[in-house]
C-alpha cells in the first residue's frame, strides 16, 4: 500500500485494470455562511462574529500536504473554491491558500480557480483581490432577480444585490462567470420563472447553472415547505420553455443544470461528472482517489463541523474507504448520465476499470424502456431519460438486476 494511505482493511479482489492515472481536481470548503437558507443541505455553518480564516485555512494546507503521497507527479486540472460562501474570506486569506496549493502540487498556467460569491457579501475590492489572488472564474448565487422570491428563499440579498454583484465581477476582470439561478419556486407559473431567466441571461453570464428548487432531506423547506409549490406539469413546462430561451441565446445545454457558450464549460464539474479523481479539503469536503498500480478506489469524507475537523486533520485525516466492485458502474452512472451527450463507451474502463460489459444488462433494460441509447461507441441518455434521470440511475445499483 502506498504511503499516505489509511484505510480499513478489506477482503482481497481482483484488481481493477486502469491504464493511466484519472484526471485531478481539488475542491476547497470554507464552510461559514452569513445565514443558512432554508433549502439548502450543503455542510454550511453560521458565521461567527469573526471568522478563523488564518487557523483555517492552516489546516487546509496541512490537510492537503498529507495528501500529497496518494497524488505524486499527478497535476491538477482544476481548484473549486466553494462552501458555505467563501466570499467572506478575506482576498488576503484565499491568496495565502493559493500559494500554498501552488507550492503544493503542480499546476497548469491555465488552470480553472473558480471561487463561490454570494450577493449579499459581494464587495469590488474583494473581487478585485480575488482575482489577483489567481481565481479566474467567479459563481455567483443569484438563484433569483425578484426581492419577493429572494425573500421567500430566506436570501441575504436583494435584486440590486445581485446585479451589482454581477458588475463588479465584470470590473474585477473575472474571465468567466457562472449564475446560480433556480425554478420552480414557490408562487411561481411559467411566465414568472422565464422572466427570471431572460433578466439572467440579459446580464450575459458565460455560464449559467440553472436547477429545479428541491425540498432536500434535513432542510427547513422539506419539514414545512413553503406554500404553492409548482406541480410537476408545470415545472416539466418551465424547463421545456427555459431549454429553449437558452439555446435561442447561444448556450449549450451540456448537463442537466448546466448551460454554457461555446467553451466555457465548468472543468471541474466535468471531471466529477466524467467520473475523474478529486481531493477534497475542508470541513465536510469528500475526495475521490484511484491507485492504478494496486487497481483500488477509495473515498474519504471530512468531519462536518469546522471544528471538528480541525481536530481530524491534528490527527492524520480520515480514514479511505474502498470503492466496491459492484459498487462502481452505478457510481460511474449516478455521475456521467447526467451529461447531455452521455459518454464514449471507452471512458467507462479508463474510469472505473472494468469493462463496459458488466453493465450490459441494465445498459439494455433501459434501452427497452426508452430512457437510454448505446452502441459500441455511445451511452447517451434519451430526453425521457434526462427527464426520468433518477429511474435511469436506478437501473444501474448493484441489487437492481
Amino acid at each position: 500500500m502506498h504511503a499516505g494511505w489509511s484505510v480499513r482493511p478489506v477482503r482481497q479482489r481482483p484488481m481493477l485494470s486502469f491504464t493511466a492515472p484519472l484526471p485531478l481536481t481539488l475542491y476547497v470548503h470554507l464552510p461559514w455562511c452569513v445565514r443558512k437558507c432554508p433549502y439548502c443541505d450543503f455542510n454550511s455553518h453560521q458565521a461567527p462574529e469573526t471568522v478563523p480564516e488564518r487557523a483555517y485555512v492552516d489546516g487546509l494546507l496541512a490537510d492537503l500536504e498529507r495528501q500529497l503521497p496518494k497524488v505524486w507527479g499527478r497535476r491538477l486540472t482544476s481548484v473549486f473554491i466553494g462552501g458555505g460562501t467563501p466570499s467572506l474570506f478575506a482576498p488576503e486569506s484565499i491568496d495565502r491558500l493559493l500559494s500554498g496549493v501552488r507550492s503544493l502540487l503542480a499546476l497548469p498556467p491555465d488552470l480553472e480557480v473558480t471561487l463561490e460569491a454570494n450577493p449579499g457579501t459581494a464587495d469590488a475590492a474583494h473581487f478585485a483581490g480575488y482575482a489577483a489572488a489567481g481565481v479566474n472564474r467567479l459563481s455567483i448565487g443569484v438563484q433569483s432577480l425578484r426581492d419577493d422570491r429572494l425573500a421567500v428563499l430566506g436570501r441575504i440579498h436583494g435584486r440590486a444585490q445581485a446585479l451589482a454583484a454581477v458588475a463588479m465581477a465584470r470590473a474585477a476582470g473575472f474571465g468567466s462567470i457562472n449564475l446560480d439561478l433556480m425554478y420552480g419556486l414557490p408562487g411561481d407559473g411559467v411566465a414568472q420563472a422565464m422572466f427570471d431567466l431572460r433578466e439572467a441571461i440579459a446580464l450575459a453570464p458565460d455560464h449559467l447553472s440553472w436547477y429545479h428548487l428541491t425540498l432536500e432531506q434535513g432542510t427547513p423547506f422539506q419539514h414545512r415547505p413553503p406554500p404553492a409549490l409548482p406541480d410537476d406539469d408545470t415545472v416539466a413546462a418551465m424547463q421545456a420553455e427555459g431549454e429553449a430561451l437558452l439555446a435561442a441565446h447561444g448556450y449549450q445545454g451540456y448537463e442537466v443544470s448546466a448551460w454554457a457558450r461555446s467553451g466555457q464549460q465548468c472543468a471541474h464539474n466535468l471531471n466529477y461528472w466524467t467520473f475523474g479523481d478529486y481531493l477534497g479539503i475542508g470541513a465536510g469536503a469528500h475526495a475521490k482517489l484511484t491507485d492504478v498500480t494496486t487497481g483500488r478506489v477509495w473515498r474519504e469524507e471530512r468531519a462536518r463541523h469546522p471544528e471538528a475537523y480541525r481536530r481530524q486533520v491534528a490527527a492524520g485525516g480520515p480514514e479511505a474507504q474502498p470503492v466496491t466492485r459492484e459498487a462502481l458502474p452505478f457510481e460511474f452512472m449516478l455521475n456521467a448520465l447526467r451529461l447531455t451527450e452521455g459518454f464514449p463507451a471507452w471512458l467507462f474502463p479508463e474510469r472505473t476499470g472494468l469493462p463496459l460489459s458488466v453493465a450490459r444488462a441494465a445498459l439494455a433494460r433501459a434501452e427497452t424502456l426508452g430512457l437510454l441509447e448505446w452502441s459500441a461507441t455511445q451511452v447517451r441518455p434519451t430526453a425521457q431519460g434526462r427527464r426520468y434521470l433518477n429511474d435511469l440511475m436506478s437501473l444501474f445499483l448493484p441489487d437492481a438486476t
